[in-house]
Formats: C-alpha cells, structure tokens, sequence
C-alpha cells in the first residue's frame, strides 16, 4: 500500500514536464496523505498540467454504503478485472510526483515506518488514475528487496514514459506491465511520521 508520502517544491522540480501549473505553490510536504489536496500531473489537448486533486477516490457506487473509506490504491493486477478501476484507466490517467514514500512493516505487535528513496535520489512520478478532482494511486508487487519491509510499492513510472502513460489512445496495461521498478534505497525513520499533523524534515531522518 502506498498512503503516505513527501513531495517538496512540486513546481520547480516539475517545470520543465508540464505546460501550465494550475493553482499549484511550491511548498514543501513531508507527509503527504489521503484527503489532501496535492499535486498531479494530467494531459490535457493542450499539454500537460500541474494540478490538485484530492488523495483517495471514492466511486459513485460507493455513495450507497455508509462509512466508505476513499480508495487511496488501486493493484495493476486486477485493475482490468474491476468496473471501476477499468473505466478510468482507459480514459483518466495521472501521475503523482513525490520524492519518496513512507511504508510500514509489521514486527509482532509493533509497526516501523521506513522511508524510501530512488537510489540515485531523482524525483518519482506514481502512475494514478482520477476521477472527479480524486485520485488513487496504482500499486504493483514489491521487488525481492522491497518486500522485506511490505509486500507492494507503488508503480513508479520513468520520467521518460510519462507522456506514453498518459496518452489515452495507448494500451495503459502495456505499458504499464512493461515498466520495471526502480532500485529503491530505504531506512527506518521515527514514529512521529504516523501522525499527519507532523510534517517537518525530520520525518525523513534516519534513526538506525
């Protein structure tokens, strides 16, 4: 599962990738999580744009069932298999810029949140589907590596692949199913990160 992660300066390291950035500051976040409203990367006929949507997608379906939790992910394995996800990801894609993202495993009765990087400390972009100003984030089975902390991670696109994903008028699970995920690095950071009130640099710090 991916719910939570850091994105600072989403405009400056955007820039060169979109054409208009829609109401986007360039702040920074260090606890990214559902309900907020963040930054996102949508096509557009006349180019690409910066914009806000907010984390989690509900469905319409769902109005029906009371205590629905917003989706915040959506597996690429059965993405064609469910209505709902197969509509959007045919017609509404997007992608989620972040500089990393925060996971938990699980030891006993304890939970260790750990931080997670690219190795070579570029920005990522998540492959998302949207609907309605909302968006869900596509996750995929972790690699060997990653799975010692959590069995999923986020399906982190290449920045030169963005453009294919949100062409509509491609195959998304061919593309999707051909990207490979990136080496990722990672630590165990402070509990304070489980708290979204908390959003300071210190989040991030090791603490091995």
């Amino acid at each position: 599962m991916c719910g939570r992660y850091k994105i600072c300066k989403p405009v400056s390291k955007t820039v060169d990738l979109v054409k208009t950035n829609i109401k986007v500051e360039d702040t920074d976040n260090y606890n990214a999580h559902p309900s907020q409203k963040l930054p996102v990367i949508r096509s557009y006929t006349n180019g690409k744009a910066l914009e806000l949507c907010e984390f989690g997608y509900t469905p319409n379906w769902s109005k029906k069932i009371s205590k629905f939790s917003p989706l915040i992910n959506a597996r690429k394995e059965t993405l064609m298999e469910k209505v709902t996800f197969k509509n959007l990801i045919q017609v509404s894609r997007c992608v989620v810029p972040a500089d990393g993202y925060y996971e938990w495993k699980r030891e006993e009765k304890n939970k260790i949140p750990y931080y997670f990087t690219k190795e070579d400390d570029e920005i990522m972009f998540f492959a998302a589907i949207h609907q309605n100003n909302q968006f869900c984030i596509i996750t995929r089975e972790a690699t060997e590596k990653i799975s010692k902390i959590h069995h999923r991670e986020p399906l982190i696109i290449n920045q030169s692949q963005i453009n294919n994903y949100l062409n509509t008028k491609k195959d998304a699970m061919e593309i999707l199913n051909s990207i490979k995920p990136p080496n990722l690095k990672f630590h165990a950071i402070s509990k304070d990160v489980n708290n979204p009130v908390n959003n300071n640099p210190a989040l991030i710090k090791s603490i091995n």
